[in-house]
């Protein structure tokens, strides 16, 4: 099979599987009532697949997983897997401490899905990596966001009964769904994309390394690239997670306007993914330092001015603020994993790849918890000003991006 044909299999398998990530954030709301778990569990449950998915890279990168075996094969095993945690939790005897556990598992099982999809696009596309990431990075955005677009759905006049407002479109077939498909981008990338997995010496690498966690941090252009990625990650996660509840509270100050917030969210966060292409693009122009640098820069200036923009009484300014945001916060992703594998060993290149994955996601929680922190104490800071702090994590990458270089 040509190179032509397995990108768009390997961007599509990528769009299935990591629908699973936010299935349950899309029906977050509804998990409470069905279960008739407290209010305080939605963070809980947002952070368990956080959680789920840096011990399932940290476990994956110590015993070189990626590097080990078959990377589709490793896909396609973690896609099924995590297709069935992430169906268990419409099961009626759930209760919180269940639920954790299917999040948790459903993020364990993403790590050989993210991190190694990846790997599966650099083994086959060394030239021109970095528009090859943008389409799988978008395709991991587009999956992100697809289940606020299933459950916007859910939210049509259509698709309620006249006499009891109760939706037809059940928040189950939102879970149902995505495992569906999860299931499918599994299958396609196990039948159609074939190992390709291999180091210089012409084998794929076979014995676990317990040093490669700190070999592939030696080189100076792999700790940039890598140091660069962590200050995007903590700004990244913590500005989606909170995009549903910016405009909640939008709406909660302007009642008049009636927001659909799911549609919104999944036009916010989804609209990214054409970023992550251009960006690619552009990187084969300028150079893929040069766009990461230009694009997280932009990313800081949205978090710094966000403070005028939040409060301000416009509806349009707002949502354009946040599209804008949305594109910007995203971009330099894919120019990130390009340099990271470009600069990492080769024979050591997943494993690299999941480290570093691992790192920034253990950052995105400690961001995402300091930001709601932030939030539940406005007596110590004005609530306008929260995602401020946010502009903390691009400042430190733009410092990172402009250390030397190895020799």
């Amino acid at each position: 099979m040509t190179k032509r044909v397995i990108l768009p299999i390997i961007v599509l398998s990528q769009f299935c599987c990591t629908s699973l990530w936010f299935a349950g954030n899309a029906v977050m709301s509804d998990l409470i009532i069905a279960f008739g778990l407290p209010t305080d569990a939605l963070s809980s449950l947002t952070s368990a697949v956080q959680f789920g998915f840096i011990s399932g890279t940290l476990i994956f990168a110590l015993l070189m997983i990626a590097d080990r075996f078959s990377p589709s094969l490793v896909f396609f095993v973690c896609a099924i897997l995590g297709a069935l945690c992430n169906y268990f939790t419409i099961f009626e005897g759930n209760n919180l401490s269940t639920l954790l556990l299917f999040r948790f598992l459903t993020g364990f099982f993403l790590a050989g899905i993210y991190p190694v999809g990846m790997k599966i696009a650099s083994d086959y596309y060394q030239k021109g990596l970095g528009k090859s990431l943008g389409y799988l990075v978008g395709a991991l955005v587009i999956g992100t966001a697809f289940p606020h677009l299933l459950k916007s759905i859910q939210s049509l006049d259509y698709f309620h009964n006249s006499q009891d407002s109760q939706s037809i479109f059940s928040w189950r077939l939102v879970i149902q769904a995505t495992s569906l498909i999860a299931v499918l981008g599994g299958v396609l990338m196990f039948a159609f994309v074939p190992n390709r997995s291999i180091n210089r010496s012409g084998k794929s690498a076979q014995k676990i390394k317990l040093t490669a966690f700190f070999q592939v941090f030696k080189s100076a252009n792999f700790r940039s690239a890598a140091f660069g990625y962590f200050g995007h990650m903590w700004e990244l996660y913590t500005f989606w997670a909170f995009v549903p509840i910016i405009l909640l509270t939008y709406s909660e100050l302007h009642p008049e306007i009636n927001l659909n917030i799911s549609f919104l969210s999944f036009l916010i966060i989804g609209l990214g993914s054409f970023a992550c292409v251009i960006g690619g693009y552009l990187s084969e122009r300028f150079g893929t330092k040069k766009i990461a640098f230009a694009s997280l820069s932009l990313s800081a200036l949205c978090c710094l001015v966000s403070p005028l923009i939040f409060y301000a009484d416009s509806y349009f300014l707002l949502i354009t603020f946040l599209i804008f945001w949305g594109l910007v916060v995203i971009a330099d992703s894919p120019l990130f994993s390009t340099l990271v594998a470009q600069s990492a060993i080769s024979e050591l290149k997943g494993t690299a790849l999941t480290i570093v994955n691992c790192i920034g996601f253990a950052i995105t929680i400690v961001s995402i918890q300091f930001i709601n922190m932030l939030s539940d104490f406005p007596n110590f800071i004005n609530e306008k000003y929260i995602f401020t702090f946010l502009a903390l994590g691009p400042f430190l990458g733009l410092v990172a991006l402009r250390g030397k270089a190895d020799k």
